[in-house]
């Protein structure tokens, strides 16, 4: 039943594979068109007594006083001690083109030994990116994903409770300069380098647009002339290049998981004819000492007698089977099941015939 399930999952790889065209805009990225990181350092409050202990937590006490004093709140010589508070990072991402006003989610994370952010509101947190600039504000409530419930013997917790997210929590208030309508030429950035998708690509732009715009510079780049395209802005030539369709050319692989037992290969993969045997061998060592006592009113002294008992056992094992030369997928998930193994075996026998040379794929351990 496992190597049923297993042999349904390579075939639904290899029809994700070769699913067929694919449109440039997932497969490329379009080079000036990105994100930028964002980060922040603030104060969640509201908190049921599972916030930061101020005597683990120093920092938390200082932000909050800077909070209050910049509110005019004199705080000077005053002993906090709240558990209703906590420190945390604020990370988010601005999106390319991202104007002054509009909103982004952020994630909420704790930094001290607060226990729960569930229930707790975010105070307005500025968000920097790596130029130190402010680049958006964060406030809001945070949606916590995970619950902690304790009791004087036994504490559960499910999920992360002190990490949360606050959707379109921050807004933008300074926007990335950038002048995009100025661009003669963009290079597309493959986000798999492959010398015949990026040749497909180059093709498929100039028989679309009816003259040669693009040219392949690399595996992983193609470099567009905004001019050639004759269209109104690059805005214009972007949106009519990122939906031309191409079919894109993977290299065979096979991914194995170790901790889940998941293997994935591609439609691509082939085993030249191989024999295979498999077998487990398992050695027992058992311990029983007895202890020796003498006879009552006897001279003499207590002594441990070491007893071992040692066993190998070695189970029969699949025997030698053959493998024979895969010509296509569905033939290689036949050979490989006619093994009769466990998935997890299968990994070792996968492994074992990389290092005979018989496996024709990139193979990925994670």
């Amino acid at each position: 039943m496992v190597l049923r399930a297993l042999a349904v999952l390579f075939l639904c790889f290899a029809t994700q594979v070769s699913a067929g065209p694919v449109r440039i805009k997932d497969l490329v990225e379009f080079d000036g068109v990105r994100g930028n990181d964002l980060v922040g350092y603030g104060l969640v409050v509201g908190l049921n007594g599972t916030g930061d202990g101020m005597r683990n937590s120093p920092f938390t006490e200082d932000i909050m006083s800077n909070i209050l004093e910049r509110l005019g709140v004199n705080v000077t010589g005053e002993q906090f001690r709240p558990r209703n508070v906590a420190a945390v990072l604020v990370t988010g991402a601005l999106p390319p083109f991202a104007r002054t006003g509009a909103q982004i989610d952020v994630t909420v994370s704790a930094i001290g030994d607060a226990k729960s952010l569930m229930g707790g509101t975010l105070i307005m947190t500025p968000l920097n990116a790596a130029d130190g600039q402010i680049y958006a504000v964060a406030q809001g409530t945070i949606l916590a994903g995970g619950a902690v419930a304790e009791g004087d013997g036994a504490t559960v917790t499910q999920g992360v409770p002190t990490s949360g997210m606050i959707p379109a929590g921050a807004r933008v208030e300074r926007e990335i300069d950038f002048d995009f309508s100025g661009l003669t030429s963009i290079r597309l950035a493959l986000r798999t380098p492959d010398f015949t998708t990026a040749g497909r690509i180059e093709a498929a732009i100039n028989r679309d647009l009816r003259r040669g715009v693009a040219v392949m510079l690399d595996a992983g780049t193609v470099l567009v002339d905004i001019g050639a395209t004759r269209l109104q802005s690059p805005a214009h030539a972007i949106g009519r290049i990122e939906n031309i369709s191409v079919e894109p050319q993977r290299k065979a692989r096979v991914v194995v998981d170790q901790s889940s037992g998941t293997i994935v290969m591609g439609e691509d993969v082939r085993i030249s004819r191989v024999a295979v045997s498999q077998g487990n061998l398992t050695i027992r060592i058992e311990e029983a000492p007895l202890v020796v006592q003498p006879n009552p009113f006897a001279e003499g002294e207590t002594v441990v007698v070491p007893r071992t008992n040692v066993g190998i056992d070695e189970e029969p094992g699949i025997g030698l089977a053959e493998v024979p030369n895969g010509t296509s997928l569905s033939e290689v998930i036949q050979g490989l099941n006619a093994l009769g193994v466990s998935p997890r075996d299968m990994i070792d026998i996968l492994k074992s015939i990389k290092a005979a040379g018989a496996l024709h794929a990139e193979f990925i351990v994670r």
